[in-house]
């Protein structure tokens, strides 16, 4: 799987706009959509970084995702 369609899947998984996702994981929304639309590659860990987060915030039962 490619990149931009994990950050993608990561984002909609949970039922987030890109502007709602940026404010709840500190990425500007620019970075977002550029990762998005395959126009820039953010490094090897971010999606893992970020799967991780929202893992952790569903584990430990936080209600802002």
């Amino acid at each position: 799987m490619d990149i931009a369609k994990m950050i993608r899947e990561l984002r909609e998984g949970v039922k987030m706009n890109r502007k709602e996702f940026s404010e709840h994981t500190g990425i500007p929304v620019r970075t977002l959509e550029d990762w998005e639309a395959g126009r820039r590659t953010p490094p090897e860990y971010i999606p893992r970084l970020i799967a991780y987060q929202l893992k952790y915030e569903e584990l430990v039962g936080n209600k802002d995702v």
